[in-house]
């Protein structure tokens, strides 16, 4: 059975003069993009263009709210309340939209970044308040996640949820990502890469850093465009997992195909 996955990275991340990553080249590899709202990275001006080139390529455009930490690039753990999560994740997917609108466009997703998005995979009240925040925007939008905590709350308020497969990160046996403070915890060789994509998305499942092997049913797989070899490594991934017969779609066509797969497979 055809396999169909949805390729993400994290776009939108320069600020001011300050320059991250190869947006550009980046966006003629994926399907979707999780773009900055300022938060942790990004202006209104590298949202603008950010928005204008998914657009230009029909790339699926989703909001990456992230704690208000731009001098830690959101990454730090912050002391918020459940009502200051919801009301930040509100008012970044507005500033975005914003922009899409501008475009002729509209939103497609919401992935939390950094340690926002590590906590709601944990955290029952900050995962709820995402999850108040999307539905009060916008019930439609589709919610990348790992699974935990975020992914049960959103299926629990029925909005559609994809299972986001984070190649580059080191995974614990429990299914959470290895910290960064780690050693060992980002994966940079281009081999190891590619072939821990393809097992992630045509066997189902991903190796722990202790040799365990933990079922992963992705929808979506993120590239993260930061580092000297993304574009390069996100290029070798697309083209690996076309050879292995695998489609490449945008995210809310993956869940479609899901589906109706699903649907297919019940008894009449």
């Amino acid at each position: 059975m055809t396999v169909t996955i949805d390729l993400v990275a994290d776009l939108g991340e320069s600020f001011g003069a300050w320059t991250m990553g190869d947006d550009d080249a980046l966006l003629d590899v994926l399907t979707s993009a999780n773009v900055a709202c300022g938060f942790h990275a990004g202006d209104p001006r590298t949202m603008d263009a950010t928005v204008r080139g998914c657009v230009a390529r029909g790339i699926g455009i989703g909001a990456h709210p992230s704690f208000p930490d731009l001098a830690g690039f959101g990454r730090r753990a912050m002391d918020l309340t459940a009502d200051e999560v919801r009301t930040d994740v509100l008012y970044q997917l507005g500033a975005l939209h914003a922009f899409a609108t501008a475009h002729g466009t509209s939103l497609s997703h919401l992935a939390p970044h950094g340690r926002l998005g590590n906590l709601v995979a944990t955290r029952a009240d900050y995962a709820c308040a995402v999850v108040d925040a999307v539905e009060a925007f916008d019930p439609r939008l589709i919610v990348l996640a790992q699974d935990g905590e975020l992914a049960d709350h959103a299926r629990a308020r029925g909005l559609r949820v994809a299972i986001v497969a984070i190649v580059d990160r080191a995974y614990r046996a429990d299914g959470t990502l290895v910290p960064r403070s780690e050693a060992g915890a980002v994966i940079h060789d281009r081999d190891a890469l590619v072939a821990r994509t393809v097992q992630m998305v045509t066997e189902g499942v991903v190796e722990a850093v202790d040799g365990t092997r933990i079922p992963i049913e992705a929808d979506t797989v993120l590239l993260h465009g930061d580092g000297a070899d993304a574009v390069g490594n996100a290029r070798a991934i697309r083209e690996a997992l076309v050879r292995a017969g695998v489609v490449i779609a945008p995210v809310a066509e993956v869940l479609e195909a899901r589906a109706e797969k699903e649907s297919a497979s019940c008894p009449a």
